[in-house]
């Protein structure tokens, strides 16, 4: 089977390189041709682990291609992937550009039946867009050729993304047709074998459950953070409340951990496009809108934590803070709706020196705020001196730290843990004041 990934960004590229693992030929196209020749020299362009020796794989075997030009291939596809961007409008709402330029690319240029399935999150309704894009082009052009749209969002994990591609919960697929049907039952039928669940679904269904998932599990991470600040309020310990109420089966341990806000291409993006989606039919997500409201405080605890501590935010004047942590999540260099940037900013303006170390997201650091922070190159250098440390990603190689190096590098030991992963006591038996999220 031959298809066509249009987009080599995170979704386009890691998508690609797994289905050609899975014995397909696929061609990865994107309009930038800088990208394509770093990807032709085998050079990974993002941070996902086992990403760069796969690609390298399929390249060599001869199943992975990378090339600019859409129109010179869309005659020996079958299928054609949009993995393009969607960012969000100024409004939230998610900008289709992109999207709907793939489309009249598709509409200008296919001669035989071919089917265009969007893999980027897009609105309910993007189909039929979609779908009016192609025929459009096909009128101009004057003739009459059959295809179909299809929808298959992805559900990608940043840093598990090839195991939740390769051995994913559930495939998603949205059709309007039963030979459109029939295709995407060949190309995943491998999954089917291995008895991974594949649901065939409507088109606005399966448009509306990526938007629904992710929001869902944005609402439970919301939740948690509510009742995290709170439980410091009241003097409980989420940690103990986590236990007891994700104990219920009903309910499920899974994302329930309180910290200093998510961050991300995903959550923030889909959250707010789902909200503006429900605009503009007329009606609110209140529930959503809560969500996003907690989430930006949420971003802002660490530094509230910090203030209070020194007696205001006047007194961080001065001040040297640790950061270890850059990466909205671990084992991804990402920084979109990063805490960190939050944090930097707020810092920085207060007046405060901000030594800051990542294992992977330092060039992505620099890119986005430049040279306001010291870049150091180890955990320890960046606490060389330092007044505080908040930790704000849970990168394994900060989960058991040398507390003895720790305590002689610092001018004062204290410790704001944004993701709870340190023992209270271990930290008060070591000599620090520690402060953690709802305890």
């Amino acid at each position: 089977m031959n298809i066509a990934i249009v987009g080599t960004g995170y979704v386009g590229l890691v998508s690609g390189t797994c289905f050609a693992e899975m014995g397909v030929n696929v061609t990865c196209v994107d309009v930038n041709q800088a990208k394509i020749d770093s990807l032709q020299k085998g050079e990974i362009p993002i941070y996902e682990p086992g990403l760069d020796e796969m690609v390298l794989r399929n390249q060599r075997e001869g199943r992975l291609h990378f090339t600019t030009d859409l129109a010179s291939i869309l005659d020996d596809v079958e299928m054609v992937f949009s993995a393009v961007g969607t960012p969000p409008d100024e409004d939230g709402s998610a900008d289709l550009q992109y999207v709907l330029a793939v489309a009249r690319t598709f509409g200008q240029n296919i001669k035989k039946y071919t089917v265009l399935v969007t893999k980027s999150t897009v609105p309910v309704g993007t189909a039929k867009k979609v779908k009016a894009a192609i025929q459009e082009e096909l009128d101009k052009r004057g003739v009459n050729v059959p295809f179909d749209v299809a929808s298959n969002p992805e559900f990608l994990k940043e840093g598990s993304a090839i195991t939740d591609f390769m051995k994913p919960d559930r495939v998603v697929v949205g059709v309007e047709s039963e030979q459109a049907k029939e295709l995407m039952t060949r190309l995943y039928r491998p999954m089917m074998l291995n008895n991974f669940r594949v649901i065939f679904t409507d088109i606005p269904s399966a448009e509306m459950i990526k938007y629904a998932a992710n929001s869902m599990l944005a609402t439970r991470i919301s939740f948690m953070n509510d009742i995290a600040n709170l439980c410091e309020l009241v003097g409980a310990d989420v940690n103990m409340v986590r236990k007891g109420i994700g104990s219920d089966t009903r309910i499920g341990s899974k994302f329930l951990y309180p910290g200093c806000g998510y961050g991300g291409s995903c959550f923030p993006k889909d959250v707010k496009a789902l909200i503006k989606t429900a605009e503009k039919n007329g009606y609110k997500m209140g529930v959503l809108k809560a969500v996003e409201d907690v989430n930006e405080y949420q971003k802002t605890v660490l530094f509230n934590k910090l203030a209070k501590r020194f007696g205001g935010e006047a007194n961080l004047k001065g001040k040297t803070i640790a950061m270890w942590g850059l990466a909205f999540k671990p084992e991804t260099d990402d920084m979109r709706e990063a805490t960190a940037l939050v944090l930097i900013d707020k810092l920085t303006k207060a007046g405060a020196t901000v030594r800051v170390y990542d294992p992977v997201a330092m060039n992505e650091c620099k890119r986005r705020v430049g040279d306001i922070v010291t870049y150091c190159n180890d955990m320890y250098e960046a606490l060389l001196d330092a007044d505080a440390l908040l930790l704000v990603t849970e990168w394994k190689q900060f989960r058991m730290p040398s507390f003895g190096v720790m305590k002689k590098s610092m001018k004062n030991a204290l410790i704001i843990d944004g993701r709870n992963i340190y023992d209270p006591k271990e930290l008060a038996d070591a000599g620090f004041e520690y402060s953690a999220i709802g305890c």
